[in-house]
């Protein structure tokens, strides 16, 4: 159900639109519904949204908007993000509240992965 006047969709730029899509796909388990080639629609991912082709990205060093997912395992999730071709641009860190690290996906957007456990290697 839609909430008024609640956040309900994101979109973000994509250069590579094939390779945005597998990352999600492997280390999150995303499904896609394309609208033509330009455009790919993601659902019950917390919030929905999509990637428009675009020769733009969303870093927080140019002042985009940082999407943060949660993680019950953060050093299982670090890992599984690499493995799929994700680039952790800062790692694991402590924060007010816990931990998180950023990494890009295939298109040079950042995301960024939280967890109040803290890994042994951060304690």
């Amino acid at each position: 159900m839609h909430q008024h006047e609640k956040l309900n969709y994101v979109e973000l730029g994509a250069k590579e639109l094939p390779a945005t899509k597998a990352f999600f796909t492997a280390a999150f388990g995303w499904a896609f519904v394309d609208y033509g080639s330009d455009y790919t629609a993601f659902s019950d991912q917390g919030l929905d949204g999509g990637f428009f082709k675009a020769d733009t990205r969303n870093r927080t060093d140019n002042g985009g908007a940082l999407l943060v997912f949660y993680s019950a395992d953060i050093a299982a999730t670090l890992k599984k993000v690499e493995a799929c071709g994700g680039q952790i641009v800062r790692p694991i860190f402590d924060f007010p509240g816990g931990c998180r690290f950023h990494f890009c996906e295939p298109s040079g957007n950042e995301f960024a992965v939280w967890s109040e456990a803290r890994t042994p290697a951060n304690r």
